[in-house]
């Protein structure tokens, strides 16, 4: 019964959770802490599967009553395929973040080369990410994580933005800089990579691309004001959305969905404190439960049963 139950909650936090967790507007209040929630339903969801793996057989063996030796075998084959899917995770990790880091290194090199350094004078504050200006017709930021980041603006939205909304872009860059928001999309991407593609979906990177944006779009309005940095996407929409990690080749959120951003800017702030409070409590919940509550009794049982094996 264990494995039916863990594959009945990998199933719903796999296809169920996350289409409902995408369509509900409180994450926008408190998106750093919907980043966590999602974080916990997508660990939780590959506990589940890694728990069916292991649960499984050895439930099937002690049902058809094969004897200890025999479930003791199953348990280590289980624990096997369940060391796979861990190393295919892992693989998969590593396979994105070699990738993204080549790609912004020789990204990084290019807007070195083609910097505008007479264009940037004035901007550049201290202790922020340095600043490179590439021309270019449309009005466009965005910035380069990593151990030598950048923040790189275009010629045209330096014409086309005043002082201080250029400031609530640069400040939207710079948190998405300082919160390692490139790490979070990156394992994201590593799971959907890893996933099969029957169960693959896009549906969670996707949601937490947005919210990493509303989150620094929190960031930038505590410190430059919501009038300035709601005037400089609007003003910026046509060419796009601000998103780290554009660079890298991720998606930038739906226009739909930049919309609802825009929309939220333009009203004041609500208090979120509790809210936020019960959404981490939330992702506590989510990723106890597989864990504690469903392998962990099964886990102790099965190496309790061990020590009954018969002896050469």
């Amino acid at each position: 019964m264990t494995s039916l139950a863990l594959g009945t909650l990998g199933l719903a936090l796999s296809l169920l959770v996350p289409e409902a967790l995408a369509r509900a507007r409180w994450c926008a209040r408190v998106p750093r802490a919907s980043v966590v929630l999602w974080q916990a339903v997508t660990l939780a969801s590959v506990l589940s599967a890694v728990g069916v793996v292991l649960v499984g057989p050895e439930e099937l063996v002690r049902a058809l009553g094969s004897g200890p030796a025999v479930e003791a075998g199953a348990l280590v084959g289980a624990l096997l395929v369940a060391a796979l899917i861990t190393a295919r995770l892992l693989v998969s990790l590593a396979g994105v973040m070699v990738r993204s880091r080549r790609r912004r290194a020789r990204h990084a090199q290019l807007v070195d080369l083609l910097d505008r350094a007479e264009q940037r004078t004035g901007l550049q504050a201290p202790g922020a990410a340095p600043l490179r200006v590439l021309d270019g017709p449309l009005p466009l930021a965005y910035c380069l994580p990593g151990r030598s980041p950048r923040v790189v603006l275009s010629g045209a939205a330096l014409t086309t933005l005043s002082p201080p909304q250029v400031a609530a872009v640069l400040a939207h860059e710079q948190a998405h800089l300082q919160a390692r928001h490139d790490l979070v999309l990156e394992s994201f991407t590593a799971v959907y990579r890893a996933v099969p593609a029957p169960l693959r979906s896009r549906t969670p990177l996707d949601a937490v691309h947005l919210l990493l944006e509303m989150a620094a779009d929190d960031a930038a309005r505590a410190r430059c004001g919501a009038a300035p940095l709601h005037a400089a996407l609007r003003a910026m929409s046509t060419a796009g959305d601000l998103a780290a990690g554009t660079a890298d080749g991720s998606r930038p959120p739906r226009a739909e969905d930049r919309d609802r951003r825009l929309a939220r800017l333009a009203v004041p702030a609500e208090p979120t404190r509790l809210l936020r409070s019960a959404v981490l409590v939330l992702a506590v919940a989510v990723l106890v439960l597989p864990t504690v509550f469903l392998v962990w009794p099964w886990l102790t049982q099965a190496l309790l049963d061990l020590p009954a094996l018969p002896r050469p």
